[in-house]
């Protein structure tokens, strides 16, 4: 049996409209590693699923305009 992918959960700044939930979305989705993301406007939660490192989920959404803080 495989062993359950790690999942990461993350607050992001700076969303105000699910224009930018999706922005964030696509970014951190085409990391590889990556199987789920989901984006949570309301709570500014950003949970991802699968085997990639902070750092590239930080890049990723500093690349996609907005920052993790938490």
């Amino acid at each position: 049996m495989t062993p359950p992918s790690p999942t990461r959960q993350y607050l992001v700044d700076g969303m105000t409209c699910q224009h930018c939930t999706v922005s964030v979305a696509e970014e951190v989705g085409e990391l590889a590693g990556v199987q789920d993301v989901q984006v949570d406007l309301g709570t500014g939660r950003l949970t991802v699923v699968g085997d990639v490192t902070d750092g590239a989920v930080r890049a990723a959404v500093d690349e996609a305009g907005y920052r993790v803080v938490a």
